[in-house]
């Protein structure tokens, strides 16, 4: 992230695999503004990801970027990271919430209907996300998580992300529903992207289009 005040409109989240070379993220954060930075372990050993987590951390706050851990709360304790993402029921992020959130950032995602999301929320997480790590495969975000999000970020204070497809230019369908964040992964991390540059052109999109909140 620019060491400049953050953009008053929709702002940028990574999602990162463990697959992705630390090379990729850190040219991704060095793209323009990027709010935070989450980590997914999916599919990999959590030594593995423990190992690609520390690798990419250290880029992280050297961007001032936040880092998230996503699933796996005692390798979000050693590499002293900023949060923990919790995708499960609600008793799960009950828990999580009590247990962590004085020292960081609880986020809530799995929600796939409204009433998901609102039992989700009686919890109070620090945001809640809408979509699935690793299912932004189609090029437009989908349909289903930009209503999600669009009645979220009318009705409820808590913070929403939204997951944008495979098409950079989807961060724009993201932002005009009013959610405060776009995430993006393979938009930035697919096989032949440019990541630097992905971050850059969304963030140019952005800028072009995504509403102003207010101050």
């Amino acid at each position: 992230m620019n060491p400049t005040t953050p953009p008053n409109r929709c702002r940028i989240v990574l999602i990162a695999p463990p697959t992705v070379a630390p090379q990729q993220v850190e040219a991704a954060l060095a793209g323009g503004d990027v709010a935070s930075l989450i980590l997914s372990g999916e599919g990999v050993d959590e030594a593995s990801f423990q190992s690609f987590a520390e690798k990419v951390a250290d880029a992280a706050r050297a961007a001032g970027v936040a880092v998230v851990i996503a699933g796996d709360t005692r390798v979000a304790g050693r590499v002293h990271a900023d949060g923990i993402h919790v995708e499960g029921k609600k008793a799960e992020l009950a828990e999580a919430v009590e247990n962590y959130q004085q020292r960081m950032m609880v986020g809530a995602g799995g929600a796939k209907t409204r009433d998901d999301a609102l039992e989700l929320g009686e919890e109070r997480p620090d945001y809640i996300f809408f979509g699935r790590f690793g299912y932004d495969n189609k090029p437009e975000p989908h349909s289903r998580n930009l209503s999600l999000g669009q009645w979220w970020s009318e009705m409820i204070e808590i913070p929403c992300i939204v997951l944008a497809g495979s098409d950079i230019a989807s961060v724009e369908a993201v932002a005009a529903t009013g959610v405060e964040f776009v995430a993006v992964s393979s938009a930035v991390f697919g096989e032949g992207i440019d990541p630097r540059e992905a971050v850059a052109r969304a963030n140019a999109l952005l800028d072009e289009t995504a509403p102003r909140f207010e101050e």
